[in-house]
């Protein structure tokens, strides 16, 4: 039997991103009423369930179709499984794959595979599910993390139980990515109604979802690997951080998956009945600046809005002083950071002294936030800052995930925007491809992040280290902090990790004490 490894808890914001098309409409199994937007009138009951408050739902469960981290924070680990998983010190370990060799010239993979799993249908998982996973990211798939799967030249089944991949060259990045979304098994006969119906092989099934609600996962009878303790797990969207507090405080929810208002954190410390979790994520919040057109197209407009903010006074007053400065696109979890907040530091009189020299001493620019709490938070503060160095901010605020991403992500009618990217190791998908929608290019990073996948560690951590201090001197974007891992539970909960390093919220660790 196989004893899958439990991976850390990815307690970031649902509403973060991994961007793209989102589109769905309601749906809901029969089952339980629960009021919209509230997450539901009860906790979890009894020793074997659990409810966990979450924000920004999903708007569809296709992951492969719609983008945004709620679907895979949701589904990824506790639904789908892939070849192999991070654990928790982000070390690449075994799950559906029991073992795999890479051949010398570092372009082929041998999987092994687990012949005990099966998917929740109870078809057995085999090889020629892997290679239908695999084909299927390159031909079916159309939201831009696809592109991951666009270094393999081949993937071929010897047997039920052996996997072959073969790239097309060396490449770091490919076997990280199979870690995340892009990795997933699907079932070839399971792949009809992926957008309300998911088949995977995971220790949970989908039991209900209750659009504006809840999604509740119910324990898989078909799972070969090690059971989970709860028999359900109820994941409660709340759209007020107050709600969302009151949840846990009244006991209609067992966790908060990440703290919304960082200052009321403060009443759980005091609380004997709960603990407060405290770490690091991935989710490097970002004042994305649109580098194809209007004022930030010039990059002494960027790197002057960069000088205008003042990054300690921002996270002291939008997020509680609760977060990390960081510089750049990479968070201290990689092996390849380094604190970069210096190489465009805090200057409003160089800000409106680069201003004038660019010609533009007033720029005008439109600030597009999504309707996410950080954003709305730290946007206020942003439209400030700027304006003290003489731009003109002009803010909206737009629904998200749908609107946000039909105007700012696919449509491009914007200057600037706050979000949150919650991707591990998301410096190339974010930067390294000028159709993405901050639209920035730059010959010297596309090559130092090719020289950084295909050569050996040390080869890769130091070109990655050059790509991030060129997008921190070049002022690519801003970045304001990193979000902290900031979770409540009921004393009691157990498995709650203290960083949150890959895309799922992982409930198939925890338990009751």
């Amino acid at each position: 039997m196989r004893t899958r490894a439990v991976t850390a808890l990815a307690a970031v914001l649902a509403g973060t991103l991994a961007l793209g098309a989102c589109s769905a409409g309601s749906t809901s199994t029969p089952g339980g009423g629960g009021t919209a937007g509230t997450g539901g009138a009860g906790g979890g009951s009894g020793a074997n369930a659990l409810a966990v408050g979450m924000v920004a739902e999903p708007a569809s469960l296709d992951f492969t179709t719609t983008d945004g981290a709620a679907i895979p924070q949701a589904l990824l680990t506790n639904v789908y499984e892939g070849l192999v998983e991070l654990d928790g010190e982000g070390k690449i370990v075994p799950a559906l794959a029991t073992s795999w060799q890479v051949s010398p010239d570092r372009k082929t993979y041998t999987f092994e595979l687990d012949p005990k799993a099966r998917f929740s249908s109870g078809a057995p998982f085999t090889a020629a599910d892997a290679v239908f996973s695999i084909e299927r990211v390159k031909k079916d798939w159309t939201v831009s993390l696809k592109s991951a799967m666009d270094v393999v030249a081949s993937a071929k089944a010897q047997g039920d139980h052996r996997l072959v991949v073969t790239l097309t060259e060396p490449s770091n990045d490919w076997l990280f990515r199979m870690t995340t979304r892009v990795g997933a098994m699907f079932s070839r006969t399971g792949v009809d109604a992926l957008a309300t119906k998911p088949v995977g092989t995971g220790p949970y099934t989908l039991g209900e979802w209750k659009r504006g609600d809840s999604i509740t996962l119910n324990r898989n009878p078909s799972y070969g690997g090690q059971k989970p303790f709860f028999d359900s797990v109820r994941l409660a969207y709340f759209k007020e951080p107050t709600a969302l507090n009151n949840a846990l405080l009244t006991g209609t929810i067992d966790v908060i998956s990440t703290v919304q208002a960082p200052d009321t954190v403060e009443q759980f410390t005091s609380d004997d009945r709960f603990e407060v979790v405290e770490g690091t994520t991935n989710g490097e919040v970002v004042l994305s600046m649109n580098n194809a057109k209007g004022p930030f197209a010039d990059a002494r407009v960027r790197r002057a809005a960069r000088q205008a903010i003042d990054h300690r006074a921002l996270l002291d007053l939008c997020w509680a002083g609760r977060g990390t400065l960081i510089g750049s696109m990479v968070p201290p979890t990689d092996p390849w950071y380094e604190d970069l907040t210096g190489v465009v530091p805090f200057d409003l009189a160089a800000s409106k002294a680069l201003l004038a020299k660019a010609g533009t001493p007033n720029p005008a620019i439109r600030l597009r936030l999504p309707t996410l709490p950080y954003a709305a938070e730290c946007g206020q503060v942003v439209k400030s800052q700027l304006e003290q160095a003489g731009f003109r901010v002009t803010l909206d605020q737009l629904e998200f995930p749908a609107a946000w991403l039909t105007t700012v992500f696919k449509g491009g009618d914007y200057d600037a925007s706050i979000i949150a990217h919650v991707e591990p190791r998301d410096l190339p998908t974010v930067f390294g491809n000028p159709d993405y929608y901050i639209h920035y290019k730059n010959p010297q990073l596309t090559a130092a992040l090719a020289a950084a996948d295909a050569g050996d560690e040390a080869t890769q951590a130091a070109q990655m280290k050059k790509a991030a201090r060129l997008l921190a001197e070049d002022s690519a974007s801003d970045w304001l902090f990193l979000l902290p891992n900031l979770m409540v539970a009921k004393k009691g909960i157990t498995g709650l990790p203290k960083n949150a390093i890959t895309e799922s919220f992982d409930v198939t660790g925890l338990a009751r004490g």
